[in-house]
């Protein structure tokens, strides 16, 4: 990374100045017979442009003068050119990676907005970077800010409560968002506003208890996840019903603990419509499982049998390692994860 004054020209600026005083020195003690102190106290004061109380005398010494004015002028210009240039540079640099955020974020279409970047939010960003999920980042705190830029995420600095700053992240042509700020109110208020522009939207928010989750429900969220409330009752199964972690782990392949689930939608040119998740052997071709099946225009099985059938337009929700969902949407034609 180039430093704003590189120590190339640092370098050459003081050789320059110290041949123009050592010259000027050597000059005015020749012609003026002053002692060398003085002299050098005559070539600085010249050179720096402060000027003497008294002219020297004799032409040589005039021209001498004359010179090491100049030769001020020079350097001051190259240092003043030098900053001007750095200065420049920072700006140009700034608008030009501004102007690149800008259109990046103005080209995004079924994207999701994840207001908030705190470890809340982080966390659906790192899933969401997992998925290959398209998304934009708003906040506005300082700590926040310099955690997106240094994740290199889309970021608009703003306020999710404003309007103004939603529509700046794509909301009218956003797929979702995810309200994840740390306070109730401002995801209540993010929710509202949402759901108001944005009727088809859809609205995953932060709640910290009950009544917070009843009143952002009220507001138009569609899912109310409380982090604290889901945390407590993990810890709680972890330690009564260690069996359920071990069931978790055997479905999820046993090497891989960070398990995923995933929603397929079965394409239409899906080439094993008909057959039954029984006769398509999901689970020993793929290692994931199928959990719950959305038949397409009906309710949500969460029980599917193997007797199922599968149809274009199902969506499956599937339980695997990375490999094995990524198995699974090969085995029903998705190029693609849902929701990229």
């Amino acid at each position: 990374m180039e430093t704003p004054i590189t120590v190339k020209r640092a370098a050459i600026v003081l050789t320059m100045l110290s041949v123009v005083l050592g010259a000027g020195t050597i000059a005015f003690e020749q012609e003026l017979h002053e002692g060398w102190l003085r002299s050098f106290y005559r070539a600085v004061a010249t050179a720096s442009l402060a000027g003497l109380d008294t002219a020297p005398q004799g032409t040589a010494a005039i021209l001498t003068t004359m010179a090491l004015f100049l030769a001020g002028v020079a350097i001051f210009g190259y240092v003043a050119s030098v900053i001007v240039e750095v200065i420049a540079r920072d700006v140009l640099t700034g608008v030009l990676v501004e102007r690149r955020r800008r259109r990046a974020i103005e080209a995004l279409h079924d994207h999701f907005i994840i207001c908030g970047y705190g470890r809340v939010g982080r966390r659906v960003a790192e899933e969401f970077r997992r998925s290959g999920i398209r998304y934009v980042v708003l906040d506005f705190s300082e700590y926040a800010i310099a955690a997106a830029e240094a994740d290199n995420e889309l970021l608009v600095r703003g306020n999710g409560t404003e309007d103004e700053d939603l529509l700046s992240a794509g909301l009218m042509r956003a797929r979702g968002l995810v309200a994840a700020t740390d306070d109730d109110a401002d995801n209540l208020y993010i929710s509202l506003s949402a759901r108001a522009a944005r009727p088809d939207l859809l609205i995953v928010a932060r709640g910290s208890d009950e009544e917070a989750m009843k009143k952002l429900k009220l507001a138009g969220a569609d899912r109310v996840v409380m982090p604290f409330a889901i945390a407590g009752r993990v810890m709680a199964s972890l330690v009564a019903k260690p069996q359920v972690a071990a069931f978790l782990d055997i479905e999820s392949g046993g090497a891989d603990p960070d398990f995923l689930f995933e929603q397929i939608e079965i394409p239409i040119d899906f080439s094993a419509a008909g057959r039954t998740i029984g006769e398509l052997r999901v689970h020993d071709e793929t290692g994931a499982a199928i959990i719950a099946v959305q038949k397409r225009g009906g309710e949500l099985e969460t029980k599917p049998s193997k007797d199922l059938a599968l149809e274009p337009g199902d969506v499956l929700v599937g339980v695997g390692t990375a490999d094995e969902i990524r198995a699974l949407e090969e085995m029903f034609g998705v190029r693609e994860p849902v929701g990229s």
